[in-house]
């Protein structure tokens, strides 16, 4: 080199810190598709990393489990204990629902995280713990947490009245007292508790009250549903209304929102439906509320078995049109 040629110095350049970072990846099931989205996770997270040069992929943390509080996520507390050990800095997840749908678990890890400085994105809700406020942090993951419960819950309901209309709804084949399930899991009849429904209907239309009706059974020693001695008066009003005893099932009733679907022959009766629709016109009949022009109003008497007595013993002080409708 000539002695007379200048020669300029480039300072180095300064070495930038080289942030280790970890993502958590995980799906609830082992389904095939389940995984597709675990491998489609994973992939599109570490491109993510790529993209910086100042970020270098320390570990990738890998979870088949359901988020629920009390299932084991060993890779979750792998991740967790990293961090405290200062071997990840940063924490990279695909959505809050891949981190936790527990909001009191998400916000207890978040508050962990940020005790060691440790910073956590999630990607599709575009969060960011190093530039969000703890508050609005909270805010917005319970209001994220809450909306996609919602979700949730109406993708179910999707669900089930789909399988209510296509007729392929298990809640169809939903056991009651008086019916058992079969190897197939369909509605087959109990012959012992078959005839504690017969004898419980011709009670009824005997004459019986409820009360009077539990003190029968409890003094022929009759189990109630649940194997216990004493039976409830809410258990046989139930029982008494429960259309699955001539075959039918109703099922989605108690949800106002969305229609009923009722399933005839659906599994063997146990009553005839003169039996069955005599007792609901005797029920209608003995009922302490009625419509008025003020709506609903209680009667000023009560039905008692009581006025009844002569019905409830013997063969000959049965109604005269028993016979005739008592047939099973």
């Amino acid at each position: 080199m000539s002695e007379n040629k200048m020669v300029q110095y480039i300072p180095a350049r300064p070495q930038r810190d080289v942030i280790p970072v970890g993502i958590y990846c995980r799906v609830s099931t082992s389904a095939k598709e389940q995984l597709n989205s675990l491998f489609a996770q994973v992939s599109a997270l570490t491109r993510h990393v790529a993209l910086f040069d100042e970020w270098k992929l320390a570990d990738t943390y890998i979870e088949v489990a359901s988020s629920k509080g009390d299932s084991a996520r060993p890779e979750f507390k792998r991740l967790i204990q990293d961090c405290k050990q200062k071997k990840i800095k940063l924490v990279i997840v695909k959505n809050i629902s891949r981190f936790g749908r527990d909001t009191v678990t998400v916000l207890d890890a978040l508050q962990q995280l940020k005790t060691h400085d440790v910073r956590v994105i999630f990607m599709e809700e575009k969060l960011d713990t190093k530039t969000v406020d703890s508050s609005l942090m909270i805010s917005i993951i319970e209001s994220i947490a809450q909306a996609e419960n919602e979700s949730r819950s109406a993708n179910i309901k999707i669900g089930l009245n789909l399988r209510a209309k296509t007729g392929t709804s298990k809640l169809y084949q939903r056991k009651c007292y008086g019916y058992t399930h079969d190897k197939d899991g369909m509605l087959t009849i109990d012959d012992e508790q078959a005839e504690n429904v017969r004898l419980i209907f011709s009670f009824y239309l005997q004459g019986y009250s409820i009360g009077g009706i539990i003190k029968e059974l409890e003094s022929r020693k009759i189990p109630s549903p649940t194997g216990k001695e004493v039976w409830y008066k809410r258990t046989i009003d139930t029982l008494l209304s429960n259309e699955k005893y001539i075959g039918e099932a109703l099922i989605m009733k108690s949800d106002e929102s969305t229609a009923s679907y009722l399933s005839q022959d659906n599994h063997p009766p146990i009553l005839s439906k003169s039996i069955f629709y005599a007792v609901q016109a005797e029920k209608e009949k003995r009922s302490s509320v009625i419509e008025t022009e003020r709506g609903k109003q209680r009667k000023s008497t009560k039905y008692s078995s009581k006025r009844n007595k002569n019905l409830t013993k013997g063969e000959n002080d049965k109604p005269k049109d028993f016979e005739k409708v008592c047939h099973w």
